[in-house]
């Protein structure tokens, strides 16, 4: 279990890791029909691979394999329009890699993933309303049927057949008809694992460029925002159906909901000129001023924004003051995009501000050395032992 010397069977490693994962809303996404968190798959994949004394370039092989899967399903078929939820997905990219580093044949594979599909599907309704802790939870399950399904179909039990195509199969009564095509390395088709983000701020993707927007326009009022009449937010309809349109959005009591909230996370940046994870601490998405300040938040749904996605993030923000002056900034490939990437040295910062609390500056660069030269390395397992936060 990451940060921690204890052990478990690999399925419940997968949910508790894929937990540690998911829960802070911190790490990648993948945007398309559906939404994905793609690096949500490593939780299923390090378990595996740890307990199969996997090498690093195995455990690269199976990221690979399970991101592409994910993302070349997301840009298939919508999930979320049918009222599923879109880690769906990943009981088929998970099971997939968890299935290559048992060394499965593709038959046995086919089994585990029927296995996993069949047995585990999930709700939207996680995602909907006032949130709860299990919206960090969700994947972490998805992680658990993967690879208790995969060691399944090891042993030699044997799943539905068709579980895309048949008669009651997950394209009848979960996505509807869709064409999954060639995948990378397919007919020049490049990987998609290079067509993810990385998020540079802690809020649900659709937000990020928001954030910017909005940092933006503090600076150009010099932080002073006694003048401000109302903010006016226009976004996309993913943006606005999932993160901006529910009334619980503008009155937050969970941090699942704050950092699913456009209107949270834009007046938190406004207010405060940052987000990080303090800004979703109760004591902040409960503050009476802060709460005062978003009921002058206006959300619309814009649809001639609607055309730069999935491609991008488009979102305008807009400060009607109260002298008549009409500011307006707007983002579409917030820090982190696939068209803007972070740098390397952005991403080792984010690794290093995040762990500043419990590790050594030492500790940090043994780590970040072993990730770097992961295709070099035998096993997982002198990382895992890196990662003990207070080793015995």
């Amino acid at each position: 279990i990451l940060g921690t010397s204890h052990k478990a069977s690999p399925d419940w490693a997968a949910f508790a890791n894929g937990l540690f994962i998911r829960y802070l809303d911190y790490n990648d996404t993948y945007l398309s029909k559906e939404p994905a968190h793609p690096s949500d798959n490593l939780a299923a994949i390090w378990a595996v691979a740890e307990a199969e004394r996997a090498t690093g370039k195995e455990a690269i092989v199976a990221t690979v394999l399970a991101y592409e899967i994910q993302c070349r399903l997301c840009d298939a078929a919508s999930l979320r329009a049918r009222g599923w939820d879109h880690v769906n997905y990943g009981l088929f990219s998970a099971s997939a890699a968890a299935s290559r580093l048992m060394g499965l044949s593709p038959e046995a594979t086919r089994h585990a993933m029927s296995i996993a599909g069949v047995s585990g599907l999930a709700m939207r309704q996680t995602r909907v309303g006032e949130l709860s802790m299990w919206k960090g939870c969700a994947f972490a399950n998805a992680s658990r049927h993967a690879v208790f399904a995969s060691w399944l179909a090891k042993h030699g039990m044997t799943g539905p057949s068709e579980i895309f195509e048949g008669k009651m199969g997950f394209m009848k009564q979960v996505s509807g008809e869709f064409h999954l095509g060639a995948l990378g390395g397919e007919e020049g088709r490049t990987f998609m694992i290079n067509e993810t983000y990385i998020k540079y701020f802690p809020v649900e993707y659709h937000a990020q460029s928001a954030v910017w927007a909005a940092l933006a326009l503090r600076e150009r009022v010099g932080g002073d925002l006694s003048q401000v009449e109302t903010v006016e937010i226009d976004t996309f309809e993913a943006s606005y159906s999932i993160i901006g349109s529910e009334p619980e959005k503008w009155l937050p009591r969970s941090r699942e909901t704050a950092d699913h909230s456009l209107p949270y996370i834009v007046g938190v940046a406004l207010v405060d000129g940052k987000v990080d994870l303090n800004s979703f601490e109760p004591s902040r998405y409960t503050d009476p001023d802060l709460l005062a300040f978003l009921q002058k938040i206006h959300v619309r749904h814009d649809p001639a924004l609607d055309a730069g996605y999935p491609a991008g993030i488009p979102n305008r923000i807009t400060l009607c003051l109260r002298d008549g002056t009409v500011l307006t900034e707007e983002n579409t490939f917030p820090r982190g995009h696939a068209r803007n990437p972070m740098s390397d040295g952005e991403v080792e910062a984010k690794f290093r501000r995040l762990t500043e609390w419990a590790l050594t500056p030492t500790r940090q660069d043994d780590i970040l050395h072993f990730l770097w030269n992961l295709e070099a390395q035998a096993t997982l397992h002198p990382l895992m032992e890196m990662l003990v936060l207070h080793p015995a």
